[in-house]
């Protein structure tokens, strides 16, 4: 049975799971039928901070224009541009041990592509959760389900990974942004350009 988070719950991931190296971050919502003219392409991204809550590099901000970092340890496994279908929309594969040692959170993040021209917030859509799988057992560990608490906003910090007393740990966030990715990347220290 996984564990099913509320906002601002947090839970150890490798207490009860000691061997646990390899997770799959899945991402998945629904759209609301409100017609906006165009589809929704929500976009997941990883961003990997240090101590400070900020990326060293932008090397360190993982997306569908930059599915992996150079360390191995997380990967992005490709745009969904329509979000159809039932299950993940996206996923992000994160390798515990090979995290670098100046990394301290692994930020989850999801925002709508071109949200401001296509007229789109995260309002539109429902359904939306975050789950984290043990790769090797294909085990579900964590739920999170982010609620109808959003209506203006165009991102959304889903929740982090984090080290803390050498145990791996999952914060469920759910805070939106107002100014999509831009927005998202100016908090994580990134040049949005």
């Amino acid at each position: 049975m996984p564990i099913n988070l509320s906002k601002g719950q947090k839970v150890s991931l490798t207490k009860g799971n000691p061997g646990l190296k390899k997770i799959l971050v899945g991402l998945g919502w629904d759209v609301n039928a409100f017609d906006t003219g165009a589809s929704f392409d929500l976009d997941a991204s990883a961003f990997l901070t240090g101590a400070n809550g900020k990326c060293p590099s932008d090397k360190e901000f993982i997306f569908y224009g930059n599915l992996e970092h150079e360390s191995g340890a997380v990967r992005h496994m490709g745009d969904n541009l329509t979000g159809a279908g039932e299950g993940d929309d996206e996923q992000i594969e994160v390798d515990l041990s090979l995290v670098p040692a100046n990394i301290e959170k692994v930020a989850i993040t999801v925002t709508i592509y071109d949200a401001d021209k296509r007229r789109q917030n995260f309002g539109q859509v429902s359904n939306a959760f975050c789950h984290i799988l043990d790769e090797d057992s294909n085990t579900e560990l964590v739920r999170f389900d982010l609620g109808e608490d959003f209506s203006i906003e165009t991102a959304v910090v889903v929740g982090e990974l984090y080290k803390h007393n050498g145990e791996w740990k999952f914060n469920a966030i759910g805070s939106g942004f107002q100014g999509g990715l831009a927005a998202l990347c100016a908090h994580y220290g990134i040049d949005a350009e």
